[in-house]
């Protein structure tokens, strides 16, 4: 983890470690020990599902319960944590329990990789980052434990609960079941926990770090309370606009009892957040829900959280831009402060480049792939969204098709994090400026 050189780019380091910890996924998944027949995987597949795992997207082309044995099953539990916590933040907690100082240029990649404002108290934030993830996810396998105890032997539901429980918090999305989650369509107690974990996990560290410390509505950070309105807003409307559009569609809600219906548009309108489980059949959902869930899908969760996406607070950023616009402002307010144009051209930059990215590997896949338009425009933002919802063509892609999905993967884990790091950095005041003059827009 040692790196020696300013002249090292942290995004360029950051992406690497990622290559290496995919590279190493791989090359272990590929063993015949990992799978239950000892048959192996494919390195094409295999490098897939490490990508999967590593950047918590959930993706699969085979079944992860029944087709990899508990040796291959531990590799992509352990590439979750990994992918979830962020590669420079494991590094460091392997490197304290070591004994060993974090130097200042791996504070500055640790930085970036939790968009963390300053360097006070980082490595303060890694122990309350690894303690909180740690803790909130050995609650949720005690509580998913107390139910799963009903229904397997108590090695099974102890493994279950602890796999389930950190690919919630950290939005992967993986499940030991083939229909993920659609057994306990019906049931509140699981519904809320699983949906309790990739919330918690996807509104960011420094997040839940700044409620703990301020605990008071009135003094949090603007930060906090962007991630915070949005969150809430896109839980209330993904479930209110997938129970309109899914309690009269007979293949998945309509013959469902009111409850039942409530539990699984709440679950579903707020998976796409990255979280990637399902608890009804996504193939089978109507078209306008499908094309509203990967709008959701696109905006995804919070920076500096287990999750990805576009970030709630680059959605937030341009409707204020929309609503200053609107009133005639040059200023952009949000919550009696001002947001700075350097925030505005990176969120911009982002949903750009993202949009650019998401086109183009759709064009592709159209080419590739027997899939109808809508269905390989939801692979494509699932996948760059690190999502892991699926029509069901995953496991039908061509080698070509899985190579894009795998490059989407990765692009929306570090991708966007690159583009942040390199918009980021400090401003050079030119010498030269140029005349301004106005062009028409709109």
């Amino acid at each position: 983890m040692n790196l020696e050189s300013r002249a090292v780019s942290p995004a360029r380091f950051l992406a690497v470690g990622y290559v290496i910890v995919i590279i190493i996924g791989t090359i272990l998944l590929s063993l015949p020990i990992a799978t239950a027949g000892e048959q192996g995987l494919n390195l094409l597949d295999a490098l897939f599902t490490a990508t999967s795992a590593t950047a918590v997207t959930g993706l699969i082309v085979v079944d992860t319960g029944s087709y990899f044995s508990l040796f291959g099953q531990s590799v992509i539990l352990l590439l979750i944590q990994i992918g979830g916590l962020g590669f420079m933040t494991s590094s460091t907690i392997l490197a304290l329990l070591l004994g060993r100082k974090i130097n200042l240029n791996e504070r500055i990649i640790i930085q970036e990789e939790l968009n963390y404002f300053n360097l006070d108290g980082l490595i303060n934030l890694v122990r309350y980052v690894s303690l909180l993830t740690f803790g909130i996810e050995l609650l949720g396998a005690v509580l998913l434990f107390l139910r799963f105890i009903f229904t397997y032997s108590a090695s099974k539901a102890a493994y279950y609960s602890v796999f389930h429980a950190i690919s919630a918090f950290c939005n992967a999305g993986f499940a030991l079941w083939a229909d993920s989650l659609e057994a306990f369509s019906g049931e509140l107690y699981v519904n809320l926990i699983i949906t309790s974990l990739f919330i918690i996990g996807g509104i960011g560290f420094a997040v839940i770090a700044d409620l703990y410390r301020k605990r008071s509505l009135n003094n949090l950070s603007l930060n906090t309370k962007l991630v915070l309105t949005v969150t809430i807003s896109l839980i209330l409307l993904g479930s209110l606009v997938i129970f309109a559009l899914e309690s009269f569609n007979p293949a998945t809600l309509q013959y469902s009892s009111l409850k039942e219906r409530v539990i699984a548009a709440y679950f579903q309108g707020v998976t796409p957040r990255t979280a990637g489980f399902n608890t009804i059949p996504i193939g089978k959902m109507t078209e306008a829900s499908l094309f509203f869930t990967i709008i959701l899908m696109f905006i995804g969760a919070s920076p500096g959280s287990t999750g990805g996406g576009l970030k709630t607070t680059t959605i937030g950023a341009l409707l204020a831009v929309v609503y200053s616009l609107a009133q005639g402002s040059d200023e952009v307010e949000l919550f009696k402060r001002r947001l700075g144009r350097a925030t505005i051209y990176k969120a911009l930059a982002v949903i750009i480049i993202s949009l650019f990215w998401i086109l183009v590997v759709t064009m592709v896949l159209t080419i590739t792939e027997e899939a109808n338009f809508l269905a390989v425009l939801f692979e494509s933002v699932s996948a760059y969204g690190t999502v892991g919802l699926s029509t069901g063509v995953t496991g039908d892609l061509s080698s070509i098709g899985r190579v894009m999905i795998i490059l989407s993967m990765f692009l929306g884990r570090v991708g966007p994090l690159t583009l942040a790091i390199a918009i980021g950095e400090k401003e050079r005041q030119g010498k030269l400026r140029y005349p301004e003059e106005k062009i028409l827009i709109g």
